[in-house]
C-alpha cells in the first residue's frame, strides 16, 4: 500500500505547481475575495489519523457541501417520509436551474441542487424558529468535526440573501406547489445561513468519518445513522454531488462526494477513509477543478475507487 503521507504530500505540492486553476465563483460577491492560490487536502483514515498538506487549516465557506449534513438531519427526523418532496435523481442541469421544477409539479430532482436542498431546509426548520433550527444544524457539524469553533460567516450569508434572487425564484416556486411548508423566507434565512458556514478541510474531513465507516465515528464507536442509510446517502453523493458533472467525477475520481462553490469538496472512500479538499478556482459546472483532479490523484494512487 502506498504510503498516505507522502501521497498527500505530492499531490499538495503538484496542485499548488499547477497553472490551471479554475475560476472563482463571482456571484456570491463576498465569495470572489477568496483566494484563487489557495490549496487543502485533508484524509482522515480508518485509525483516526489526519493527513494534511496544503492550506488544510485555513477556513472556507462550505457553501453546498452543508447540504450533505442538512440532509442527514432531515433523514434523521422524518424519515423516508422526505423522498415525498425531493427526489432521488440526478438533474443533468445547473445547480439552480428552475426549468425542472416547472415540469416535475415543484418536486426537486434530488437533496443536492439548490432547490432540493431548499426543500430539505424547510424539513429540518418545521415546529422551530429559523434561530432554533440554524443551531441545530451548526451543532451537528460542531458535534461530528469534535470542533465547537466552527460557525457561520455572516457576511457571507448576508452576501448570499442580497444577491439570491434565484434561490428565491425557486423557493417561491415550490411554495405554490405545497413543496415547502414554512414561510419563504424563514426557509431562506436557514438555508443562506447553513451555505455560509465555515470549516476547513481537517474540520470537514473529521465531520464526513461517519460516511466512510457504515455511519459510526470510528473513534468513539458512536452511531450517528444507520450503515443502511449512510449507504443510502453516499448512492446520492456518487450520483447527484455535483451537479451536471456528477457523472464526470464517478468517471475520474469514482468516490461518493459533495461540491460546493467556495471550492470545497468532501469526498467518502467507504471503509478507509473520508478526504476534504479545497481549491477555490471552479470549472465549468460549479466544481472545484484543482479539488477534482486531486482527488483523482488521491484514488488512482491509494487505490479507492469504489469500483475497484
Amino acid at each position: 500500500m502506498p504510503d498516505l503521507d507522502s501521497v498527500v504530500r505530492d499531490i499538495a505540492e503538484e496542485m499548488r505547481a499547477r497553472p490551471d486553476r479554475g475560476e472563482v465563483a463571482s456571484y456570491i460577491p463576498e465569495l470572489a475575495r477568496a483566494d484563487a492560490q489557495a490549496f487543502g487536502i485533508a484524509v482522515v483514515d480508518r485509525e483516526g489519523r489526519v493527513v494534511t498538506g496544503g492550506d488544510a487549516e485555513v477556513p472556507f465557506s462550505i457553501q453546498s457541501v452543508s447540504k450533505v449534513f442538512t440532509l442527514t438531519l432531515a433523514l434523521g427526523k422524518v424519515g423516508d417520509r422526505l423522498w415525498r418532496r425531493v427526489g432521488r435523481e440526478p438533474s443533468g442541469s445547473a445547480f439552480n436551474s428552475i426549468v425542472q421544477l416547472e415540469a416535475e409539479h415543484g418536486i426537486p430532482r434530488n437533496p443536492f441542487i439548490n432547490a432540493g436542498a431548499i426543500a430539505v431546509t424547510d424539513v429540518i426548520l418545521s415546529g422551530h424558529q429559523p434561530r432554533e433550527a440554524l443551531g441545530e444544524i451548526l451543532r451537528f457539524l460542531q458535534f461530528l468535526a469534535e470542533d465547537p469553533a466552527i460557525g457561520i460567516d455572516e457576511a457571507v450569508a448576508a452576501s448570499e440573501q442580497r444577491t439570491g434572487f434565484r434561490n428565491r425564484a425557486l423557493a417561491n416556486y415550490m411554495k405554490s406547489f405545497g413543496v415547502l411548508e414554512n414561510p419563504v423566507d424563514f426557509t431562506l434565512g436557514v438555508y443562506f445561513h447553513h451555505c455560509a458556514i465555515t470549516m476547513s478541510c481537517r474540520q470537514l474531513a473529521m465531520a464526513g468519518r461517519f460516511l466512510a465507516h457504515n455511519g459510526r465515528n470510528p473513534a468513539t464507536g458512536f452511531s450517528v445513522v444507520s450503515p443502511e442509510r449512510a449507504r443510502r446517502i453516499n448512492a446520492i453523493m456518487l450520483t447527484c454531488g455535483h451537479y451536471d458533472g456528477s457523472g464526470e467525477f464517478a468517471y475520474r475520481v469514482g468516490l461518493p462526494g459533495k461540491s460546493g462553490v467556495g471550492g470545497g469538496i468532501l469526498a467518502v472512500a467507504p471503509g478507509k477513509a473520508s478526504i476534504a479538499v479545497w481549491s477555490p478556482g471552479l470549472d465549468a459546472s460549479g466544481n472545484s477543478h484543482l479539488g477534482r483532479i486531486a482527488l483523482e490523484r488521491l484514488t488512482q494512487r491509494m487505490g479507492w475507487s469504489i469500483f475497484g
